[in-house]
């Protein structure tokens, strides 16, 4: 199974950015499409952006939809998502996945691997 790795989380105020970066490892890592999950306190864990291996079609969440980018370099078996006029509902614990399948899903069930989260926090 893949190993992930999130990192680039942190403090930001209203309107500022972030950027997330998810390094993966594992021999059946190019067969995994990859997303981005969020989970606030008290809230369910929810889909943020989805990435396929090849092509490298995306999928948004509407409330992200504009606002966040998910990108991948594959020959760094990473993946990011670029948060640009982030906002006070955008905190939460944010987790990189491998999904089961080689197009990004919605449901969390449907990834087979789970990074250990990365706090963003935006301050208002």
């Amino acid at each position: 199974q893949v190993q992930l790795v999130e990192s680039g989380g942190g403090l930001v105020q209203a309107g500022g950015s972030l950027r997330l970066s998810c390094a993966a490892s594992g021999r059946t890592f190019t067969n995994y499409a990859m997303g981005w999950f969020r989970q606030a306190p008290g809230k369910e864990r929810e889909f943020v952006a989805g990435i396929s291996l090849y092509p490298s079609d995306t999928s948004y969440a509407e409330s992200v939809k504009g606002r966040f980018t998910i990108s991948r370099d594959n020959a760094k078996n990473t993946v990011y998502l670029q948060m640009n006029s982030l906002k006070a509902g955008d905190t939460a614990v944010y987790y990189c996945a491998a999904s089961r399948y080689r197009v990004p899903t919605t449901e969390p069930a449907q990834y087979a691997n789970w990074g250990q989260g990365t706090q963003v926090t935006v301050s208002s």
